[in-house]
């Protein structure tokens, strides 16, 4: 049964302030409430800034929802000083003292975001049709196949296709401690919006849902040790890429482009991208590279052209990290949940994501050794 405002609201008067007594809803603190199917978001309006009171009531908000409304409720509660929203209450003798609170903030002692992560990779392209969630899928199988701990988290919230390429729809569990469980398949930790939503339902949001929904999807979830990371992206170089960058530090970035210039002017701007927000490009992948025919093994047809990727790599002073043909294998394991690294070794294109993975992992060692870890930016908006 979906979920509706009116239910959200209601498990809401159930939150008390804990100077007044009065609940949340009943003294007008609720704003922009949002509910999509398992996502619900709201801003709680303060009088003025105060760590402890925020902190307290958005616990109080997520029990109470968990409780009246959804266990699996997806949920983005959010805080924002709104003064004129209280200032006559103030004079009327509520919310007492509130102008005379001048504490000074304390630290919280909470648990850094994704701690338990050594390398956090992006995959990346300018456009979409580019093959980068199959580059992503078989980067990270490619990845385990060494014996290595990896996540994969599907960041493209409009279209996640991860859990069919990974053939996984069942919903994730949720701990005491009230994070998602990521999925667990061929020895990979993975979560996408895909298992979270009905697949026949459009993702109809604005971008501060969209950003909101990926912080969640990194700062509450149970990753666990990981010696990797991997992030399937959107296409573009927008809101999601740049919530990123400001919420964790991207280890590096891997692009990925079919050969034609259509494909690489775009693909130009996602390497400029990240270079401009101090995040290494670990290197390029040309996917669709060429077609051989099943019944003429030694020809190869350089459909989108030739070496695009590869030159454009040169050009930009960054690695080649592999090229992939195109193949009907890659298309048929992708339908079938089964990525095509994981399959015949004598396939080229599992051959070409084996190699891929192998230059991923040496361009992280050289990044690691000759670069300082990578921060978290800080994106200000000029006049």
């Amino acid at each position: 049964m979906p979920i509706n405002k009116q239910q959200v609201r209601t498990a809401l008067t159930h939150v008390m302030h804990p100077d007044m007594d009065k609940d949340l809803v009943t003294l007008d603190m609720i704003e922009d409430l949002i509910v999509q199917d398992k996502f619900i978001t709201f801003t709680i309006d303060l009088p003025e800034k105060d760590a402890k009171l925020e902190a307290t009531l958005k616990d109080k908000c997520e029990e109470a929802i968990r409780k009246f409304v959804a266990e699996d409720a997806v949920l983005d509660i959010n805080t924002a000083v709104n003064i004129s929203k209280f200032s006559n209450n103030e004079d009327k003798g509520e919310f007492p003292g509130q102008g005379h609170r001048k504490k000074k903030e304390q630290e919280e002692d909470e648990e850094e975001m994704l701690s338990g992560v050594k390398n956090i990779i992006a995959v990346a392209s300018g456009k979409g049709g580019v093959g980068k969630s199959t580059v992503a899928v078989n980067l990270a199988c490619g990845l385990a196949r060494t014996g290595a701990k990896v996540g994969l988290l599907d960041t493209d919230i409009y279209g996640p296709s991860i859990p069919t390429m990974l053939d996984t729809h069942e919903r994730p569990n949720i701990t005491t401690r009230k994070k998602l469980i990521p999925m667990e398949k061929y020895g990979i930790r993975f979560l996408s919006m895909g298992l979270l939503v009905d697949p026949d339902q459009a993702m109809i949001w604005r971008g501060p849902m969209v950003t909101s929904a990926v912080k969640q999807f990194l700062q509450e979830v149970e990753w666990g040790e990981l010696d990797y990371l991997v992030l399937d992206l959107p296409p573009g170089t927008g809101d999601i890429q740049l919530t990123l960058v400001q919420t964790v530090p991207l280890t590096g970035a891997v692009i990925v482009s079919t050969p034609q210039n259509v494909a690489l002017d775009d693909a130009r701007k996602g390497v400029a991208m990240f270079k401009k927000v101090n995040v290494p490009v670990l290197g390029m992948v040309e996917n669709m590279a060429y077609f051989i025919p099943e019944d003429m093994p030694d020809k190869k047809y350089y459909i989108f052209g030739k070496h695009g990727a590869r030159n454009l790599a040169e050009r930009m002073g960054t690695n080649f990290l592999g090229e992939v043909p195109l193949e009907q294998k890659v298309r048929e394991s992708g339908d079938d949940g089964k990525p095509i690294v994981l399959g015949d070794l004598d396939c080229k294109s599992a051959e070409a994501f084996v190699e891929i993975s192998n230059n991923v992992i040496q361009q992280l060692a050289i990044r690691n050794q000759q670069q300082a870890p990578t921060e978290k930016i800080d994106i200000k908006i000029r006049p």
